[in-house]
């Protein structure tokens, strides 16, 4: 039986693939943010999922607002990137299981969730940054996209999204395959964009949600999605993943590491590793 072997979350600002590309990790404004990473590659080195189901939300690459579901599941043999308007390269194609997509796919249709089942689908910055970070000489494992929708009202409650979590982690448990996987969850975590409230970050609302995830997400559930909006600025709904991530772990969870920089390109920048130990 596959298993889950724990969560992890960071922030996908764009910028932080540009600086990536153009090899500025050890600069002064890049490096606190870097710092935080060499653990988390570490507890993956320890750990060796063989893939990672990603939950991320499309920035328009692959949905738009004429055409945006609340919750999307790939099903394809490998997910493309392309170019968003960045200046990001392009990657090369990331391997998918078809396998375990459907199988999550299937349980989550029995467990009354209406997705949208893409048996093609682009993978835009939300999806690759997290690949580059975790995985930054390539070969990431292959991977099933989760796209939740953070961008179009209304959007799905707290509450729902961690049961979405709690679905695919029964999914993940009951697949045949002895599998190790990892759930990532990317955005965030408090940033504003956009209108009077442009470059918002509530730092003591991001430690309290870094210490929910860790301990007790009940407090999160317990939003609405305006609530994050108001807590965490109009981008900062991207908190929706984590709270998705947080559920899908079935086991007894203990923090691994925990690391916030403030700010990249206005956004409050976090990382947290999350180890999933199965309960006999």
């Amino acid at each position: 039986m596959a298993t889950i072997v724990g969560g992890l979350a960071v922030s996908h600002v764009p910028a932080i693939g540009n600086a990536i590309a153009n090899h500025r990790e050890g600069e002064p404004y890049w490096k606190p943010f870097f710092d935080g990473f060499p653990a988390a590659r570490a507890w993956l080195d320890r750990v060796k999922p063989d893939l990672a189901v990603v939950l991320y939300n499309d920035h328009g690459l692959n949905f738009f607002l004429d055409k945006l579901p609340t919750f999307a599941v790939g099903a394809a043999p490998e997910y493309c990137n392309a170019d968003e308007g960045w200046g990001l390269p392009v990657l090369a194609p990331f391997a998918g299981d078809r396998d375990l997509s459907w199988h999550i796919i299937e349980h989550l249709v029995a467990q009354e969730f209406d997705l949208t089942t893409c048996q093609e689908m682009l993978v835009d910055h939300a999806f690759c940054i997290p690949m580059e970070l975790f995985w930054p000489q390539g070969a990431p494992p292959p991977a099933v996209p989760v796209a939740i929708n953070t961008v179009q009202h209304p959007l799905p409650s707290p509450r729902r999204c961690f049961r979405l979590g709690q679905a695919i982690g029964r999914a993940i448990e009951t697949y045949d395959k002895d599998l190790k996987v990892v759930v990532i969850a990317t955005g965030g975590l408090s940033h504003q964009l956009e209108g009077e409230r442009a470059g918002f970050i509530n730092r003591d609302f991001d430690q309290m949600c870094l210490e929910a995830l860790a301990t007790d997400p009940s407090p999160l559930t317990a939003l609405s999605s305006l609530d994050l909006v108001e807590q965490a600025g109009s981008q900062g709904v991207e908190l929706l993943m984590w709270i998705a991530m947080r559920g899908a772990m079935t086991g007894q969870v203990s923090r691994v590491h925990q690391h916030y920089h403030i700010p990249i390109s206005n956004t409050a920048a976090a990382l947290l590793v999350l180890e999933n130990t199965p309960v006999a």
